[in-house]
């Protein structure tokens, strides 16, 4: 503290004339309509600058939280559109009283806890598990379009085999022709699959749009999965190559939805005692 007092007393002379010139300036800003005016324009212009960067910074480290919350709301939505439309089309094209296709689907909002897009067999880790309802089998999407299908679950959390994975196969359908194909990831570009077993006859063109079957009890009917990027037909060929751009950015992935069918159990439980009479 001293050695304030000493620094202080020592500078004392710049000091004074320091203060000195604050209150000239002062005194010229209060008592002269023009530099007032022109000092309180500038000092707003920099508050607010000021405001506006550090609303910036703070709306940045609230990022987590805002997603987090546009998810979850994503998730609200979808539950209350499959009540009005349960196949997720629009509204004037299905009407239905049946509770059971009601509330066919349910879906539950996930954070991307860990993500590979590099290998042949991509998975994705969510943070849900058992104790929010998660089970193997269940879809997972996005709000752009599909991203897999749920392999193993743990209390919290759980494992989903991605669409880029060379194994796995999604029932599609060509939207502008109606006619029904299979989605399979080739393991080369992540922003692109193959749409398989399209029959030459039929005419698709890139820009044409693929989207979930409904086949299966797993996905939504009417999920986006991309655009045809690429149409090939060799002479020898029964079926088009066609290429899809997939909706979903993997690399971009953080929230998602799982999708909960509350009568796979039962499709599938039919399918097979169907299954086995045919076989016997």
């Amino acid at each position: 503290m001293a050695r304030l007092f000493l620094f202080l007393y020592a500078n004392r002379a710049f000091f004074t004339f320091l203060l000195l010139e604050v209150f000239c300036a002062w005194m010229i800003v209060e008592n002269n309509r023009y530099q007032g005016a022109k000092f309180f324009n500038s000092s707003n212009r920099f508050i607010a600058e000021t405001n506006n960067v550090s609303q910036g910074v703070r709306e940045y480290f609230q990022l987590h939280e805002i997603n987090k919350a546009l998810a979850e709301e994503n998730a609200m939505l979808r539950n209350q559109l499959q009540k009005i439309s349960p196949s997720l089309q629009p509204v004037d094209s299905i009407v239905t009283n049946d509770s059971t296709e009601v509330n066919r689907f349910v879906y539950i909002s996930a954070k991307v806890m860990n993500n590979s897009v590099g290998r042949f067999t991509n998975f994705i880790t969510l943070n849900k598990g058992i104790d929010e309802g998660v089970e193997p089998d269940m879809a997972v999407i996005s709000s752009s379009g599909v991203v897999g299908k749920v392999k193993t679950v743990s209390n919290h959390y759980c494992v989903v085999t991605s669409l880029l994975n060379v194994d796995v196969m999604t029932s599609a359908v060509l939207k502008r022709t109606g006619h029904y194909g299979t989605i399979q990831w080739d393991g080369l570009n992540p922003y692109t699959a193959n749409l398989k077993y399209i029959p030459r006859h039929v005419k698709p063109v890139v820009g044409d749009t693929v989207v979930t079957s409904g086949y299966n009890a797993v996905f939504p009917q009417g999920i986006m999965i991309g655009v045809i990027s690429e149409v090939k037909l060799r002479d020898e060929e029964l079926f088009n190559d066609l290429k899809v751009k997939l909706a979903q950015d993997f690399r971009k992935l953080s929230y998602v939805t799982i999708v909960k069918s509350t009568l796979r159990h039962e499709q599938d439980s039919i399918e097979q005692s169907v299954n086995q009479i045919i076989r016997k």
